[in-house]
């Protein structure tokens, strides 16, 4: 099965919470009013697009309705794929390789699936054509050093790790001495899945931080944060403090697959404006892949979408 068809099932619940009800919401109306906006507006909050960015698109689709003199209910959906896939395409998607090794920070809180995101992720940049070295700097949990070197023999990539309990600061630096001396292209590094409250956990962050970028200047180059679409609106609350701390530069959604919750992905690039890298839509070893807003704003409202076929007019270009 492809990615897109793989993607359009994991989308499945969410689609039924949102396009489903979009359609039974126009079905049978004449005219464009008032309440029908607002039913729009909840049936997007329960999508988990979240309140404030469900009235900002509901605000967006009054404007694209009155500027395009759209006076059939049935024309408001396509309306809505283009504004929604306006606002995910604002920004370049997947992580830009500014220079060798570049430098990937990757944290989130417990759960996510943080260490199983990085060897799927080091597997994808692997089969790319880049050599990828991964660095073992969550060393706070007794099973982290361990489960990142299954990835990395699983993946043919090279772990840099110290003991349990080592400074998580001194594995980065030698992960990316190492990744200097052999050559590498990206060094990803694992770090303690921190709670967001616990202070000294995020100084800690910081403290890697300041240590790459003593050796090369503007590392690490992408903080990529992890987030667990099932969470729904506490993964947008993560993002907010993390992003704060940390400087959150993009982010992973793990476990799309299974959930209702997908139209978390729009609250995160609205309310956030933090650009969505990849996304995990399976437990398998290629069900991570970066993030195309084109084919995730097709399958989040059609079941028949083909991918020789994303730009068409059903997502409403022409509007």
């Amino acid at each position: 099965m492809s990615f897109i068809n793989r993607l359009k099932d994991s989308l499945s619940k969410t689609r039924q919470d949102l396009a489903e009800k979009i359609d039974s919401l126009v079905t049978g109306k004449k005219n464009i009013d008032e309440s029908l906006y607002e039913e729009l507006e909840e049936a997007l909050i329960q999508s988990d697009v979240g309140a404030e960015t469900a009235f900002n698109l509901v605000d967006k689709l009054r404007i694209v309705t009155k500027e395009n003199k759209i006076s059939e209910p049935g024309q408001l959906k396509p309306a809505l794929i283009k504004i929604i896939r306006d606002i995910l395409e604002q920004e370049e998607s997947t992580v830009f390789f500014r220079q060798k090794p570049t430098v990937i920070l990757v944290v989130g809180v417990n759960g996510v699936g943080k260490t199983t995101t990085i060897g799927k992720l080091a597997n994808y940049l692997k089969n790319e054509g880049n050599k990828v070295i991964l660095a073992a700097a969550d060393t706070f949990r007794a099973a982290a050093i361990d489960q990142l070197e299954i990835w990395g023999n699983k993946t043919g990539v090279d772990v840099i790790k110290h003991q349990e309990g080592a400074d998580p600061a001194a594995v980065a630096f030698d992960a990316l001495q190492a990744s200097i001396a052999r050559n590498a292209d990206i060094l990803i590094v694992d770090t303690a899945g921190r709670l967001h409250t616990k202070n000294n956990l995020m100084e800690e962050l910081k403290k890697i931080g300041r240590v790459l970028a003593k050796e090369i200047p503007g590392a690490p180059h992408e903080i990529l944060l992890v987030l667990d679409a099932t969470t729904g609106q506490n993964a947008i609350n993560q993002a907010k403090i993390f992003g704060a701390a940390s400087g959150v530069t993009g982010i992973v959604l793990t476990k799309l697959d299974g959930t209702a919750k997908g139209g978390v992905v729009i609250g995160i690039k609205e309310s956030l404006d933090i650009p969505v890298r990849y996304i995990g839509i399976g437990e398998g070893i290629d069900d991570l892949r970066p993030f195309k807003a084109a084919e995730f704003a097709q399958a989040l409202f059609y079941a028949d979408i083909d991918s020789n076929n994303i730009d068409s007019n059903k997502d409403g270009e022409n509007l």
